[in-house]
């Protein structure tokens, strides 16, 4: 339903869905990601399933400031 409000005619029905389609990605992805630590997954190997850099993910996910504070 969301993705068809996205992109439906309704400018400003369309802008709100789709604001909350990127609150429910972020969360999704979140927790994929703890997922993927808890089952041994590395770093490197979730940046490439994310398609961006180690750094990047590690930024958001790691390093004692993001979600998850394991190294790897």
């Amino acid at each position: 339903m969301l993705v068809a409000t996205a992109d439906g005619d309704d400018p400003e029905r369309a802008l709100r869905a789709t604001v909350e389609l990127r609150r429910q990605v972020d969360r999704l992805e979140a927790v994929q990601v703890r997922r993927a630590r808890n089952r041994g997954m590395s770093w490197v190997q979730i940046a490439q399933a994310l398609g961006v850099t180690k750094q990047a993910v590690h930024k958001k996910y790691g390093g004692g400031r993001g979600l998850f504070a394991s190294g790897g």
